[in-house]
């Protein structure tokens, strides 16, 4: 099994996520469709791992799909994610884990827009968002330059 900069045990992850959180996260659920609590957000910041804090997507890079999930074009730095092939559930997916924790994400597809063609399609729960604003409180002042207002 891999080993990841962030580990916990199933015990320790309960204390420090919800139970929606920890269902997504570490036993790769799926929350329903527009009911997310980023799905519909337009606001300017970025998106980190609710599990372990890491820095995921920016705001410049989502955008809506449609699917009723948070959708981004790309993650903020390719590193920052694994993908893996996922069988469930009767499908062929690629699953989208967070680099840090292995967190489960979500999933990422071939039908998304310019520059690169996919759609990491990613479960709210598995989120937070750190308003533009909040950043340098929240320790991500570093990546301030490089998340753009929206005009």
């Amino acid at each position: 099994m891999k080993k990841y900069a962030v580990e916990k045990s199933p015990e320790q992850w309960k204390e420090v996520l919800s139970p929606t959180q920890y269902e997504v996260l570490r036993e790769k659920g799926t929350e329903r469709a527009f009911t997310g609590e980023y799905y519909d957000n337009h606001e300017v910041g970025t998106y980190a791992c609710a599990g372990c804090g890491a820095e995921l997507f920016r705001s410049d890079a989502k955008y809506d799909s449609g699917c009723g999930w948070p959708s981004f074009f790309q993650p903020k730095d390719a590193a920052m994610v694994e993908e893996h092939s996922d069988v469930s559930h009767g499908m062929r997916r690629t699953e989208v884990l967070c680099a840090q924790c292995g967190g489960h994400l979500g999933h990422v597809f071939d039908d998304g827009p310019a520059p690169t063609g996919l759609r990491y399609c990613i479960n709210s729960a598995s989120l937070r968002f750190v308003h533009r604003d909040d950043m340098e409180a929240g320790g991500y002042g570093a990546y301030l330059p490089q998340v753009k207002e929206r005009a």
